[in-house]
């Protein structure tokens, strides 16, 4: 299975951005800090053409599982969601949560999880890149 999950969207990178915070509080999750890695790397004097802002998104409900089964997996937390541009193209992409913690755990009750909040990242980049938003 692809270990990322990516959706191009017709958006502008700002909309889609904009739209992605809107999809991530209507799944429950709240972003917790915005990297805007483009912004990061062109203030350092880096020739840097693209756009990218990496969304560090959480479920409190869902970490608080993770963290109680494991806390070494505190590592592996929050999930990241970005919203970047490729040659033009606008995409919102993940690594898959469940893929990422089936090579750093094998507790079942994590790997249901790891699904769980997959299941609803999946949804929460479908959302943000719909034209419907």
């Amino acid at each position: 299975m692809n270990p990322y999950f990516i959706v191009d969207t017709a958006k502008s990178f700002e909309k889609a951005s904009a739209d992605l915070q809107l999809a991530v509080a209507a799944e429950g999750f709240g972003v917790l800090v915005v990297l805007d890695l483009g912004d990061s790397l062109r203030s350092k004097g880096i020739s840097f053409a693209e756009q990218c802002r990496v969304f560090d998104v959480c479920n409190p409900q869902q970490a608080a599982k993770v963290l109680m089964n494991d806390m070494k997996l505190n590592m592996a937390l929050p999930c990241r969601i970005s919203v970047y541009t490729e040659a033009g193209q606008t995409r919102i992409g993940m690594i898959r949560p469940e893929g990422m913690l089936r090579n750093l755990s094998s507790e079942p009750d994590l790997m249901e999880v790891a699904r769980e909040v997959e299941s609803s990242a999946t949804a929460i980049i479908q959302a943000a890149a719909s034209l419907n938003t």
